[in-house]
């Protein structure tokens, strides 16, 4: 696949996967204070996808298209913060 459409597509999982992480904050009280555990489960579901493969694109582009390991380190640290994905796809992979 050629580079810029590997960009591309990272970006795409890298929102993706900010917006699965954010929507905690939404399912999370409707879970512990109202008893609603069914779109936890969903956006748990969705968010654990797509952080998976969020992991094995960045393990791909490093190996494959040779990312340093500090760009790459930032990057998985980058997917464990809250809007940690929206800060690394604006800062590195905008163009």
């Amino acid at each position: 696949m050629e580079n810029k459409k590997l960009i591309q597509n990272f970006r795409w999982i890298a929102i993706a996967e900010g917006i699965s992480y954010i929507s905690f904050g939404i399912t999370m009280p409707l879970k512990r204070i109202y008893d609603i555990p069914e779109p936890n489960f969903i956006v748990g579901s969705i968010h654990g996808f797509l952080f998976i493969a969020y992991c094995l694109f960045l393990l791909y582009l490093k190996v494959n298209q040779k990312w340093s390991w500090s760009k790459s380190i930032i990057f998985f640290i980058a997917s464990l913060i809250p809007f940690g994905t929206f800060w690394a796809e604006r800062k590195y992979l905008r163009s």
